[in-house]
């Protein structure tokens, strides 16, 4: 099993750059950072992590700018959104940082992204919140088509554009590995058209089904639309530094586990980061 640390990388916590240092000199697997445009001062939206949102969500860096900065100073760290939400952004223009992310890094991008949460922020951004699902699967579509062909068209309900011509493609063929976030009663549905693989957050799940029960669910959902069960990833976001919570993600057939970090200053992280890597 793979080993990643997450962090909302802000103006006020350590630099990006400089924990992926950290992260990559302790034999971490790959760096992860999520997203948030901006956060509306009113909404009624609830945060799906409690009652109080923290302020790292109107304080985070642009994921893509924050890991170019991280992959300038690796050589074999993995860099990943988690996760990008694409329902706010502009495929085309989305297309172009995933592949320059990936070319710059020497092919080390993994492209994790969902759908969102709140309805004020991507309504600010043009977005409806019950049609969120249909707009990122036809954004996810176009662009693959913008990363595989020459001369790149599409024609949906969302997304339409003409033959075009998009540089640069990816280093990874045909895309960097697309993984989903989320844990909805549509998810695997999602994962198994068009994601490489599946990304829940730990213990955010209401359902009454095991980690485990879903992962052989998805698995035999894969199989059953032709694909091979073992090419779809499971990544776990915020899972526990803990042998034995460690064991039982590995044991459920867990791919790869990623820690969350505080958004804070490197004296703050750099004892966490040593902790956690006792388990690598």
């Amino acid at each position: 099993m793979d080993f990643g640390a997450m962090m909302f990388s802000t103006d006020y916590s350590i630099r990006p750059d400089d924990l992926a240092r950290l992260l990559e000199d302790r034999g971490f697997e790959s760096m992860w950072v999520p997203e948030h445009s901006h956060i509306p001062a009113e909404r009624s939206s609830p945060w799906p992590g409690g009652d109080d949102l923290p302020q790292d969500y109107w304080h985070t860096y642009d994921p893509f700018v924050a890991l170019t900065a991280a992959a300038a100073v690796t050589t074999d760290l993995k860099l990943g959104t988690g996760i990008c939400l694409v329902i706010e952004r502009d495929p085309i223009m989305l297309a172009k940082e995933v592949a320059s992310v990936d070319r710059l890094s020497g092919g080390r991008f993994i492209f994790g992204i969902g759908g969102g949460w709140n309805r004020e922020e991507m309504a600010n951004h043009g977005t409806r919140f019950r049609s969120r699902w249909r707009l990122l699967r036809e954004r996810i579509l176009a662009m693959k088509e913008i990363w595989t062909q020459e001369e790149a068209e599409f024609h949906g309900e969302f997304v339409d554009f003409d033959k075009m011509w998009a540089y640069p493609k990816p280093v990874q063929r045909p895309h960097p590995p697309i993984l989903m976030g989320g844990d909805g009663p549509t998810t695997f549905d999602r994962v198994v058209e068009f994601c490489d693989g599946w990304m829940p957050i730990s213990g955010r799940s209401s359902e009454g089904t095991s980690l485990q029960e879903k992962i052989v669910l998805l698995r035999r959902q894969a199989e059953e639309a032709g694909r091979d069960p073992a090419s779809i990833n499971i990544t776990i976001f915020g899972a526990r530094p803990e042998p034995d919570a460690i064991a039982r993600l590995e044991a459920a057939g867990v791919d790869r586990a990623i820690f969350g970090l505080p958004s804070a200053e490197r004296d703050t992280v750099v004892p966490i980061i040593d902790e956690c890597a006792k388990l690598i």
